[in-house]
C-alpha cells in the first residue's frame, strides 16, 4: 500500500567519520556583556529605566516572554547589573548563553551504496509496520516545528511536507540550513527523521506525512544564543505547532536557564508537546543539569540515545528521573542539505524519531497530550537496559496499536517524587468510574480520585480499573529517585549570573540581592567593601 523504503538513495557524498566535541552542549558559554532581563508586568517602566542605567543598550525586546535583551560595557558592568536588580520591576538577570546542537558525530560513506537496511532506527522501531496498522503515514494537520539550524525546505524527500517558518538568526523568512565543518546540515537531518517523506526511495521520517515548521536560530557553526531560542519556541506556539523538536541545549544551572524553563513552560500550558535531546555527555541528568532538557512539565518528553543493539549510545546522558525515554540515535540515515544524505548520530538523532513518532500519534487522535503520548510510549517500549524513566525503546508499531485499540493506559507510566511529594494519575481510554490501588502502602497512598502522596523511600507501582473492569498498571514509581544536579553543570549556588566574583562584587553594593550571605536581608559577603553606587 505504501512506498517501500527499498527505493534507490540518491546524490550521494563521502563524508569520513568525524566527532563533533564542540557541539555536545557540554558546557555553558557566557556571551560577553550580554544579558537578559525578565521584567513582571509593566515593559514601558522597565524600558525607561533600562535607557537611564549607565553604560547600558538595549537589544531586542521579546514581549512575549517578558525579556529584553541588553549589553553592558564591561567596565560598568557590575554597577550596571546592580542597578538593574534594584528595579522592582524586574524579575531576574541572567547572562545571554550560547546553545549548541546535540550533535555527537558525523559517519557515512558512498549513499550510492546505502541498501534500505541503512534506515536501521524505522526498522527497529518498526515505522512502516505501523503505517500499515493505521492504514495511513500521518497527517498534514498535525504541525511540528523543528527548532534547528535550520531546514533545506528544497529537499526532493522534505519540500512535500514543508509549511513556512522562520529564521531568529539572521531576523528573516527564510530558515536555510547554512552547512560547515561544525554543522553538516543538523537540521535538515532531523526534519527527515520527523517526516522525511520517502519521495522517489528516498528517506522515511517516522510521520511521512506531517508539516514541518522550520525555524531556525542555531548558525552555521552550530550555536545559537538563548534570547533567539527562547523567541523560537514561542513563535512555535503562536503559529499553531502541536509538537516541538528541539535538538539543542546547554549544560548551565538552572538559575541561569530560567527563561528557557520559562518558555518550555509555555510550550506545555498551551498543549505543545515539546520533545527534547537528553545531551551527549555521558552524564546522569538527575545529577547534572541540561536545558532544557530537565525542564519538566506534563507536555514535556526527555530522550536518550540508543544504538542498534538496544544498548545506550556511550555518548547518552541517562536518568531515570529526568530522561523518560531512549530512541535509536547512532548513525541514523537521514536527509542533509542539497539533496543529500548521511549518518549522524547523538541524542540530537533520537529527539525527532520520537518528534515524528508522537505526530504520527497525534494523527491517529488528535486529543493525546503531551503526558498521554510520553505514557503510552513508556507502557509500549520495548524493555531495555538503559537507565531512563521506563527502561524502555520506543516502539512506534506498539503505541500505534495500542492507540488504534483504545486500550486504556494509566499516566503517569513512571514517575520520581520526593517523600511527601504528591503525583495526579488519570487513565485514557477508561470506561466509567475509576478505582486506584496502589502496590506498597509503605511507600505511598493514593485516593479515590488518583491522587498519590509519595510517604517512604522506595518504589511501588499503581493501577487503576475501570468499571469495565479494564486494568492498567503503572511502571515503577519511585519515591526518594528524585532529580538532584551537583558538581560540573550542577547548580551549586544560587547566583544567577555565571560568575562567582561578579555576584560576590554585587552583594558589596546591594548585600540585599537574594544570593548574598543572609539573601533577600542584607549582610553581603565578608570582606567586601561597600561600593559607592
Amino acid at each position: 500500500m505504501f512506498q517501500s523504503i527499498s527505493g534507490r538513495l540518491m546524490m550521494g557524498a563521502i563524508v569520513s567519520t568525524i566527532a563533533i566535541a564542540s557541539s555536545n552542549a557540554s558546557a555553558q558559554e557566557k556571551i560577553p556583556g550580554e544579558y537578559l532581563v525578565k521584567y513582571k508586568t509593566n515593559s514601558f517602566s522597565t524600558m525607561m529605566s533600562l535607557k537611564s542605567t549607565p553604560s547600558l543598550k538595549i537589544m531586542d525586546h521579546h514581549q512575549i516572554g517578558q525579556i529584553m535583551k541588553v549589553k553592558l560595557t564591561p567596565a560598568q558592568e557590575a554597577v550596571a547589573l546592580a542597578s538593574i536588580l534594584r528595579d522592582p520591576n524586574v524579575e531576574y538577570v541572567v547572562p545571554n548563553i550560547k546553545l549548541r546542537t546535540m550533535l555527537h558525530s558525523v559517519s557515512s560513506t558512498d549513499l550510492a551504496t546505502l541498501a534500505p537496511q541503512d534506515q536501521w532506527a524505522n526498522k527497529i522501531t518498526k515505522v512502516e509496520e505501523a503505517w500499515a496498522k493505521a492504514g495511513n503515514r500521518g497527517s498534514r494537520n498535525v504541525k511540528v516545528a523543528v527548532i534547528d539550524t535550520g531546514v533545506d525546505y528544497t529537499h526532493a524527500s522534505l519540500k512535500s511536507n514543508m509549511i513556512t517558518g522562520y529564521d531568529f538568526r539572521d531576523s528573516d523568512a527564510d530558515p536555510m540550513d547554512l552547512t560547515s565543518a561544525q554543522n553538516p546540515g543538523h537540521g535538515t537531518h532531523c526534519a527527515g527523521s520527523v517526516g522525511g517523506s520517502a519521495i522517489d526511495g528516498g528517506i522515511a521520517g517516522a510521520s511521512a506525512d506531517v508539516s514541518i515548521m522550520p525555524l531556525r536560530f542555531l548558525g552555521a557553526d552550530g550555536s545559537g544564543d538563548l534570547n533567539n531560542g527562547i523567541k523560537a519556541i514561542d513563535h512555535a506556539i503562536a503559529q499553531g505547532a502541536q509538537i516541538i523538536s528541539a535538538s539543542w541545549g546547554a549544560t548551565v544551572p538552572r538559575a541561569q536557564a530560567q527563561p528557557l524553563i520559562d518558555a518550555v513552560q509555555r510550550a506545555s500550558d498551551a498543549g505543545v508537546i515539546m520533545i527534547m535531546a537528553a545531551a551527549n555527555d555521558g552524564r546522569n541528568n538527575d545529577k547534572t543539569e541540561v536545558f532544557p532538557t530537565n525542564a519538566q512539565f506534563d507536555n514535556t518528553i526527555s530522550v536518550a540515545a540508543s544504538d542498534s543493539s538496544d544498548k545506550k549510545a556511550s555518548f547518552s546522558n541517562y536518568g531515570v528521573a529526568t530522561v523518560h525515554v531512549a530512541a535509536p540515535g547512532v548513525d541514523i540515515l537521514s536527509t542533509l542539505p542539497k539533496n543529500k544524505y548521511g549518518k549522524l548520530s547523538g541524542t540530537s538523532m533520537a529527539t525527532p524519531l520520537v518528534s515524528g513518532i508522537a505526530a504520527f500519534l497525534k494523527a491517529q487522535d488528535s486529543s493525546l497530550t503531551g503526558a498521554q503520548i510520553r505514557a503510552i510510549l513508556q507502557h509500549t517500549g520495548a524493555k531495555t537496559q538503559i537507565e531512563v524513566a521506563c527502561n524502555c525503546r520506543v516502539d512506534m508499531l506498539a503505541a500505534t496499536e495500542a492507540v488504534l485499540a483504545k486500550k486504556m493506559f494509566i499516566t503517569p507510566a513512571a514517575a520520581s517524587l520526593a517523600t511527601g511529594e504528591s503525583k495526579q494519575f488519570s487513565a485514557t481510554y477508561a470506561k466509567g468510574a475509576l478505582s486506584y490501588s496502589v502496590a506498597d502502602a509503605n511507600i505511598g497512598e493514593i485516593d479515590a480520585t488518583g491522587k498519590f502522596t509519595a510517604k517512604a523511600d522506595g518504589q511501588t507501582t499503581i493501577t487503576v480499573t475501570d468499571a469495565s473492569g479494564a486494568t492498567s498498571t503503572s511502571l515503577p514509581i519511585r519515591v526518594g529517585q528524585t532529580s538532584n544536579p551537583g558538581g560540573p553543570g550542577g547548580p551549586g549556588g544560587d547566583c544567577p549570573l555565571g560568575d562567582e566574583m561578579m555576584c560576590q562584587i554585587i552583594c558589596g553594593i546591594m548585600p540585599d540581592a537574594p544570593w548574598c550571605e543572609g539573601g533577600g536581608g542584607g549582610g553581603g559577603l565578608p570582606g567586601l567593601p561597600e561600593l559607592p553606587f
